[in-house]
């Protein structure tokens, strides 16, 4: 099973890399559960979206991973995004710990952990550097992320 599971993991990833999001969505289950810092939870449809609306939007990315790790109930890896946030044209390189849970063959329940203000100091520039901490700037960021999302399903 923990090969299977390693299996699934490593499939996912790869699909990131091809920008394919429906083969990513196929990895999970209709009712995944998903977070990050940026979008928060995200249920089902909502993290399938999520992957097809950033994938959609993909500038000057690549993707690597490594540190794949599973047994029959619970997986973890590592992954690196790079890409160009595109409201700023900077450069992001995103540094990302990942742990998975399964249900059926497939993944139940997906947690990217990062460090919001290393991200939004790449993101944002100045701004994120200087005030990319604080909660105000934090909690704009991820209503921003929400109101994307909601746009790009309100087009679908």
């Amino acid at each position: 099973m923990s090969q299977d599971h390693q299996a699934l993991i490593t499939r996912f990833y790869q699909a990131f890399q091809r920008l394919d999001a429906e083969a990513m969505s196929a990895c999970y289950t209709e009712d995944v559960l998903f977070s990050d810092p940026v979008f928060g939870e995200l249920r089902g449809r909502g993290a399938s979206d999520m992957w097809r609306m950033l994938t959609s939007r993909a500038k000057d990315f690549s993707l690597t991973f490594d540190q794949v790790q599973a047994d029959a109930q619970r997986g973890s890896a590592h992954w690196v995004a790079t890409y160009r946030f595109i409201p700023t044209g900077f450069t992001v390189i995103n540094d990302i710990q990942a742990r998975f849970v399964f249900r059926d063959g497939k993944i139940c329940e997906h947690h990217d952990q990062f460090d919001l203000w290393r991200w939004s100091r790449q993101a944002l520039g100045t701004k994120g550097l200087l005030l990319g901490w604080t909660p105000l700037v934090k909690n704009a960021i991820r209503a921003q992320a929400r109101k994307g999302l909601e746009a790009f399903e309100a087009s679908r």
